[in-house]
């Protein structure tokens, strides 16, 4: 194995780190932030949102990530009215076609997380809540919320690890990640798995802090429960 040349080029992949992180940060963070109110929503099985968010929620599940990426970058360039549009400054770049695409993905993955852990909330904790005259909206945000959440940390974890794999789908749209440094180190060098397998110690590295830091949140958060390991 060619070490010197992995390590003469750490550059390339401190690059393809930044933007892995980046992309992976911003995914959960914006998937988070459409998961909470529509994961309560289909909980809750609002008259108007419910076939609107299942038929996303269907739509992202149901389809691999490489092909939404593959239609947001590709796909919607061939309409003039976009390409003409103020929203084409973001679509005509890959790195924000890659964080639509993925954050949209997120989202719908993280919405039944949020739904499932509202709709097992044990009815106790409302009844308690309104035992104590909290309104209907107090006990939705000050119990509802914070315990599901609590419940949903494991799951949740899950989603953020499974977001930083499926981020090396990037790299198929000429963004240097961590798997296009690989590639790009194989292809400069003529190398065979050198810079695969220096992409696959880095997802490794990265998961491992990922699994630690959730696992802390877990014994912190989840310990009454007696579900943290």
């Amino acid at each position: 194995m060619r070490v010197d040349l992995v390590l003469r080029n750490w550059p390339l992949f401190a690059e393809g780190v930044w933007i892995t992180l980046q992309l992976t940060l911003i995914a959960v963070a914006v998937g988070f932030a459409i998961a909470l109110p529509a994961g309560l929503a289909r909980a809750r099985r609002a008259p108007f949102w419910e076939p609107v968010l299942g038929a996303y929620v269907y739509l992202f599940r149901g389809t691999p990530l490489l092909a939404q990426t593959f239609l947001i970058y590709y796909g919607l360039a061939q309409f003039g009215w976009i390409r003409s549009s103020w929203a084409w400054t973001f679509l005509r770049d890959p790195w924000w076609c890659a964080a639509i695409a993925f954050s949209l993905n997120s989202g719908a993955y993280a919405t039944e997380i949020v739904r499932g852990a509202v709709a097992t909330t044990p009815k106790g904790e409302l009844e308690a809540a309104a035992a104590l005259g909290l309104s209907p909206r107090q006990s939705t945000w000050l119990v509802l919320v914070p315990s599901a959440l609590r419940r949903a940390l494991p799951q949740y974890g899950n989603e953020v690890i499974f977001m930083l794999h499926g981020s090396a789908v990037a790299s198929v749209i000429t963004l240097r990640d961590i798997l296009g440094a690989g590639r790009t180190l194989n292809a400069k060098f003529y190398l065979a798995y050198e810079g695969f397998l220096t992409a696959a110690l880095l997802y490794m590295a990265i998961t491992f802090l990922l699994v630690w830091l959730f696992r802390r949140l877990e014994n912190r958060y989840l310990r009454h429960l007696g579900a943290a390991r």
